[in-house]
């Protein structure tokens, strides 16, 4: 019997030096020590500590599409998560800049939440949206994740000054839906892209002008 192969496009990076991060910081000529976690960045408070105690002059985190795809927290304790991360790594570093990133696109994730579910038939991935919606505490999805993400950074901006936001769609949106193979994880161009992008960023530009000693 003829056995049937199934062939993807290649998703994800080729190599550890092809994930956005690390060609970002080959751009900008920084050192980078990257934690990401394959599906498990959930605000660990380990992570939290990990950067508090690294010494490093920069940081940044991209929150939200790991949270949102395995439905692991609502409104609620998503804010106090983030205020608390950050707060964590204030307590080690209370002059570094810190930018936290939005997702990027996931349209099966934009408006509807998780878990993310794959068809054991078709190999397609989705959403899950509610079967009973509840108005009190509505899923996070993508789109409520970046508007929480931005009011939280707004507001500690006022008191906290190297503190910056950069909206993930700014680096891979609707216009490189091509470069999503299998509609959640960018393929090995589409990383490159993002690094480009985040490399020219002028929010980035004012977040790595601001490790730089202020003048007396």
């Amino acid at each position: 019997m003829a056995s049937r192969q199934l062939h993807q496009p290649l998703h994800e990076a080729e190599t550890p030096r092809g994930v956005w991060p690390v060609a970002a910081a080959d751009q900008l000529d920084l050192d980078v020590t990257n934690l990401g976690f394959a599906a498990n960045a959930h605000l660990d408070p380990f992570t939290a500590r990990a950067m508090r105690d690294s010494g490093a002059d920069l940081f940044s985190l991209k929150v939200g599409i790991n949270i949102v795809g395995g439905d692991t927290m609502k409104r609620r304790t998503f804010v106090p998560a983030v205020h608390g991360f950050l707060d964590t790594i204030r307590e080690g570093a209370p002059t570094a800049p810190i930018l936290v990133i939005s997702p990027i696109l996931c349209p099966m994730h934009e408006d509807t939440p998780g878990p993310t579910v794959t068809d054991p038939e078709t190999g397609e991935r989705r959403g899950t949206p509610p079967m009973v919606p509840d108005p009190l505490e509505p899923p996070l999805t993508l789109r409520s994740v970046r508007e929480i993400l931005r009011g939280i950074v707004a507001a500690r901006a006022v008191a906290d000054t190297r503190m910056f936001f950069l909206d993930g769609l700014d680096l891979f949106g609707a216009d490189d839906i091509d470069e999503l193979p299998d509609g959640l994880h960018p393929s090995p161009a589409g990383y490159l892209r993002i690094a480009d992008r985040f490399a020219a960023a002028p929010v980035v530009s004012a977040w790595i002008d601001a490790a730089e000693p202020e003048p007396r």
